[in-house]
């Protein structure tokens, strides 16, 4: 068959796009300030394993995807890491070739480098280094400058081009936009103004004239992608939001065209970088495999979380006296907290306070698919974790008076921020008003600040559930929660939320499983659903039978104050005095929590605690999820009365109850990945915090209402802000991947992970270890390829 030169460039550009997409999905998503959630930078790298994702991400981004050898060095002198730990991680290591002995494996730690290693050279570099000129920095600035206005989420009073997609919108400013010329780019402007007019077009064009191979254009695309930072990844975020709508998003392909056409124009600019860009190309296009000592590094990662579940595994293997006296009789009170893991602290030292209490954990949406519109708002707010789609619709509603004053509240609001940002009137404001300011300055300084809020109604659903659908929704919530049966007079749902004051991340301290709003919203439906007579009635129909006598109370666990809100509403029925026992059981279980996280804070006294959260300079509130270790999925008669020091996220499930296994399959697609996004969130921002992190608290600046940069501009911050994995002195994070461990049986693990290829792919390539437990003790450890140690 004769294939036409013209066949084959079609061919070549068919690649080419490809290229594009595949590097494009190798990109995390940032999630806006408003609600943002844990995300796993590595997403892209889930079917690689840690050293062939540490050579992908140092040529894109030059950083490894493990600790330095330096690290590992320091753990081996102060025994975290052992002889033992290191000669069962080089026996199960899949990796080749690896070193042959643990002396070798040492030396190899010994004599690797501290320094962070060089990503492969964009054009801008090479030509920076030719010219003298600081393209990378000119193009950051230009960039972000443009992005931060057509990226804005309501924060500026201007948008530039606005209604425009990204690619349009770029060529708009940047054929006006003089900065590349006075820089000494002659004829930037032109050159923009003559590329292709669609973002496709142009990446294939820039491929051509970068002689890009097919072998070399997805890295060479991922390189650009990470030069962008933040931006590429807010980008990936509206794709990632249109996909679980159906549709598509260019953003992130136009993103990709916008800083190939700079390539382009420098590459026309310093010519004599010729030979030196067709060297990187070839780099770029060589195979990406792991040398000894990335594989090496992987091994002693490997051996640093062997050390950690060997620790895990002594608290897990202790024998606790059992409670009779409580085991005979039917507990008081039942209190639901969601498996974040400052719970754990929070649950143990309930459960503490009285032999009548017991806790259980569940993801704080409570498996309910809800998107709410707040009070007064019309902004529909999705509470359940980013990787679903929510199905119940519900508001807070205050009757049309309450309404329409609320909104017109708002849009003062509005008004007034407006009339004090705007580039005019700002200045006379200041002049005006800015000492009538001096009173609320001092109150905020002292933390004398109001700290009233306003509690909203009870959601309700927007037209009507019918009764059917009530004690469906109710059923499936009261099975995945194992808690068919064995209900308490008093069952407690808390969600969760973190409160903070002059903080832009301020959603990252809610709950993730709630789309990064608090758990109240969730937490009060559901105890509204299960106290309804026609849901009792369908539940009763469905072989679910709730004691009259139970009575399911909503709550709000503040993780910064160790504080609950209970929301009883009219459902007491002259039970107060049980409420008002309840209300002092939660008091001091806050007060053993908060003793107990005052030794971490820096600063900080049991009695300080609760005072962080109003302090407008305080940096660390709390240490939100730092330190999170491990997952644990068993009833919590395995974990109960063993301290977890807050650090393992604690789901309750019961196998024997789980027919055909649906909330086994449940638990590792949903709640398990949210916790390995937040483990390796808090592990990317912790080993690579220049790439992966979220830059200095102290400097930081909102831009769009969609992120932060550092100082006046640059690339966009996603991630954890070094504040938050670090006291000052040291890390208060230790990066290590999450093990998971679930006590059920080992073939129904491995259906689950047959039918699921992408958790597989996480377990696999050991982003995650996977343990199973029997009777609460650690029986067996998971091989790739589906097998088991």
């Amino acid at each position: 068959m004769f294939i036409t030169h013209s066949q084959i460039e079609l061919a070549r550009l068919a690649e080419i796009a490809r290229a594009a997409e595949r590097a494009g999905r190798l990109i995390p998503p940032a999630f806006p300030l408003e609600a943002t959630v844990a995300v796993n930078p590595f997403i892209g790298q889930a079917k690689e394993n840690l050293a062939t994702a540490s050579v992908r991400l140092q040529r894109a981004a030059g950083i490894r995807s493990t600790q330095s050898p330096a690290e590992y060095a320091l753990a081996l002198r102060e025994g975290r890491i052992t002889d033992a730990d290191l000669g069962e991680a080089l026996k199960t290591s899949l990796l080749h070739p690896k070193p042959a002995n643990i002396e070798a494996l040492k030396s190899l730690v010994v004599s690797g480098t501290g320094e962070m290693p060089k990503p492969l050279p964009t054009i801008a570099d090479l030509a920076a280094a030719a010219t003298g000129t600081d393209w990378p920095s000119i193009i950051d600035k230009s960039f972000s400058l443009w992005a931060s206005g057509h990226f804005d989420n309501g924060q500026a009073l201007w948008s530039p081009a606005p209604g425009l997609d990204a690619f349009a919108a770029w060529r708009t400013w940047a054929t006006n936009d003089l900065t590349a010329e006075i820089a000494g780019l002659a004829g930037f402007c032109a050159h923009v103004k003559a590329v292709p007019d669609t973002a496709e077009k142009a990446i294939q064009r820039a491929a051509d004239i970068l002689r890009l191979s097919e072998n070399a254009a997805e890295t060479v695309f991922h390189r650009l992608y990470m030069d962008l930072g933040g931006w590429s990844q807010h980008a990936r975020w509206l794709l990632w939001q249109a996909e679980l709508e159906g549709k598509s998003d260019d953003t992130l392909v136009g993103l990709l065209a916008i800083r190939l056409i700079w390539e382009e124009a420098l590459l026309a600019h310093a010519p004599r970088i010729t030979a030196d860009w067709e060297n990187t190309v070839a780099a770029h296009a060589a195979p990406i495999k792991p040398n000894m000592e990335q594989i090496a590094l992987t091994i002693l990662q490997d051996a640093t979380e062997l050390g950690q579940q060997r620790q895990l595994a002594y608290v897990l293997n202790r024998s606790e006296t059992p409670d009779t006296a409580a085991c005979k009789h039917r507990s008081f009170l039942q209190a639901a907290f969601c498996i974040d893991v400052r719970s754990e602290t929070f649950r143990r030292a309930l459960e503490s306070v009285d032999p009548q209490i017991e806790t259980i954990g569940f993801a704080g949406f409570f498996g309910l698919p809800i998107s709410h519109k707040a009070l007064g708002s019309d902004v529909s707010e999705a509470h359940l974790p980013v990787l679903l789609k929510p199905t119940i619709e519900t508001d807070s509603h205050c009757g049309a008076t309450c309404e329409q004053k609320l909104r017109i509240t708002a849009r003062t609001t509005r008004a007034w921020g407006r009339f004090r940002q705007a580039a005019v009137s700002s200045f006379a404001f200041i002049e005006a008003a800015g000492p009538f300011y001096a009173a609320k300055l001092v109150k905020d300084a002292l933390g004398l600040a109001n700290k009233s809020s306003t509690v909203e109604p009870t959601p309700r659903v927007v037209g009507e559930l019918s009764a059917d659908a009530k004690a469906e929704t109710a059923a499936a919530v009261l099975n995945a929660m194992s808690l068919k049966q064995g209900h308490a007079n008093f069952v407690l749902l808390l969600g969760h939320g973190g409160q903070v004051t002059n903080n832009p991340h301020k959603s990252a301290y809610h709950c993730g499983a709630c789309g990064g709003y608090t758990g109240e919203v969730s937490a009060r439906f559901l105890s509204a659903l299960l106290n309804d007579p026609e849901t009792r009635s369908g539940l009763a129909e469905r072989g679910i039978t709730i004691p009259d006598d139970t009575l399911f109370l909503a709550g709000l666990h503040n993780t910064t104050t160790d504080k609950v809100t209970l929301y009883a509403d009219d459902a007491l029925n002259g039970r107060e005095t049980d409420l008002a026992r309840i209300e002092n059981w939660l008091e001091v279980a806050g007060h053993s929590a908060r003793i107990e996280r005052s030794v971490r804070l820096p600063g900080s006294t049991p009695l300080s605690v609760a005072a962080r959260a109003h302090n407008w300079a305080e940096v660390r509130p709390e240490w939100g999820l730092a330190g999170c270790a491990a997952f644990i999925a068993a009833p919590r008669s395995a974990t109960k009365g063993k301290n977890f020091r807050g650090r393992v996220f604690l789901h309750s499930y019961d196998w024997k109850a789980d027919e055909g296994f649906g909330t086994l399959e449940l638990i590792l697609t949903a709640p398990v990945v949210v916790a390995s996004w937040i483990s390796l969130q808090y592990y990317g921002s912790t080993i690579a915090p220049g790439v992966f992190g979220g830059g200095n608290k102290l400097i930081h600046n909102v831009v769009g209402g969609i992120g932060v940069v550092e100082g006046n501009g640059g690339r966009l911050r996603p991630g954890l802000p070094l504040q938050s994995v670090h006291d000052g002195d040291k890390r208060v994070h230790e990066p290590m991947r999450l093990s998971v461990m679930i006590e059920a049986p080992r073939n129904a693990i491995i259906d689950v992970l047959e039918r699921h290829p992408d958790i597989r792919d996480l377990f696999d390539n050991r982003w995650l270890h996977l343990f199973t437990l029997d009777e609460g003790k650690v029986d067996a450890r998971y091989k790739p390829s589906l097998s088991w140690y």
